[in-house]
């Protein structure tokens, strides 16, 4: 129900410390797409917020017009890191991680899970979970000490994570299957058939694999890159190598 604004905002308080924020309509639009459990959600102006829905996303318009409480400007604001466009921001309860956990170790698995090995850049995982949700893939698994469900990540994978498994893991802890990743060193991919089990990992944006990933790993797989050219953008990197899973017999769910 959208109620006040003053109800919203003491909704959203109750709420604020273990719910995941969504920042922006399109955070919230496919999150809701994907079944998120959304407790409050709140704009700076409802009509423009619904407007935008019919035009974009007439398949939440009616769930969108439940939930969207309308606040002064400065309020929204207030509650969140940096204004999105839209003013829409909204607070969704983080999925389960033993559901999540169980759903990355199920086998066999009909597409991969994407490994970020101590990845750096919150913008960069967020747009990897985001590529990864538009791939069909299992997952996104990270190493080291981001944290994938972070408010910028979420921002920057614009709600997807619902559309996904995300979630944190040590090396020693990655689910079953072969591993493929991705070095200079490794083999061409354009050579290798990417099975639907595979785990898909990927080094930091500074100093590739670490030694324990390395030690994992089943096979090492080299994207084409012209002499002298240093690397590719992590999310670049595994949009490439998706592809190529999709294009050579993997996401045969996808359209």
């Amino acid at each position: 129900m959208t109620g006040t604004g003053t109800d919203a905002l003491h909704v959203w308080r109750r709420h604020a410390d273990a719910c995941v924020l969504l920042d922006g309509f399109h955070a919230l639009k496919h999150a809701l797409r994907f079944g998120a459990e959304v407790p409050v959600a709140v704009t700076g102006d409802r009509a423009a917020a619904l407007a935008l829905a019919g035009e974009l996303a007439p398949d939440v318009r009616d769930a969108l017009d439940g939930l969207l409480a309308e606040v002064p400007q400065e309020t929204y604001a207030s509650l969140v890191p940096r204004p999105h466009p839209t003013a829409v921001a909204a607070l969704a309860v983080r999925p389960s991680r033993a559901a999540g956990l169980r759903k990355l170790a199920h086998t066999p698995r009909s597409a991969p899970v994407v490994v970020l090995d101590n990845p750096r850049n919150l913008g960069n995982a967020g747009a990897v979970i985001r590529l990864a949700a538009g791939f069909g893939a299992t997952g996104v698994v990270t190493t080291g000490t981001l944290d994938p469900w972070h408010p910028t990540v979420v921002r920057g994978g614009a709600g997807l994570h619902y559309a996904t498994t995300v979630e944190r893991l040590s090396v020693e802890e990655l689910p079953p299957g072969p591993v493929f990743a991705l070095d200079p060193e490794g083999e061409d991919l354009r050579g290798v058939k990417l099975p639907d089990d595979a785990l898909l990992a990927f080094g930091s944006e500074r100093s590739g694999l670490s030694r324990e990933l390395r030690a994992r790993a089943d096979h090492l797989l080299a994207l084409p890159m012209r002499p002298q050219v240093s690397s590719y953008n992590l999310a670049t990197s595994v949009a490439m190598t998706l592809y190529h899973w999709s294009a050579t017999g993997g996401a045969t769910h996808l359209r």
